[in-house]
């Protein structure tokens, strides 16, 4: 008996064990490292939206989307802290002359990114 065969019908892979062929559920063409939002995302999407969770899931589909999550959640926050510190004039001679006021504002723009980024990728589909 082989290990491993394709089912052409379905697409899935299925590996022996034991005497049972069962459904490889894992994809093996990709396995991205999950950052803190793509986490974030997964612990909505369990709770909240179930049924796209348990489709992406079977789908093999799940570790690639919640890779696109944190990548774009990632670029937005990096981008909104820039235009932040742009539209408040927060300098690099800020930090140098008062650095409790920067790391003040610092928080408070981190803060601001934090929820629009949270209310634009993180808690919607």
């Amino acid at each position: 008996m082989n290990k491993t065969f394709s089912d052409k019908n379905n697409g899935l892979d299925y590996t022996l064990v034991g005497e049972v062929y069962l459904p490889n559920l894992v994809s093996t063409e990709t396995n991205y490292e999950i950052g803190h939002w793509g986490q974030r995302h997964l612990d909505y999407i369990k709770q909240h939206r179930k049924v796209l969770y348990t489709s992406l899931l079977t789908s093999c589909k799940l570790n690639s989307y919640l890779y696109d999550v944190d990548v774009r959640a990632t670029e937005m926050y990096d981008r909104l802290v820039k235009q932040l510190k742009e539209q408040q004039g927060i300098t690099e001679q800020l930090k140098a002359t008062d650095m409790m006021t920067w790391v003040q504002v610092m928080n408070n723009i981190s803060n601001q990114a934090r929820e629009i980024v949270n209310a634009e990728v993180i808690y919607t589909v």
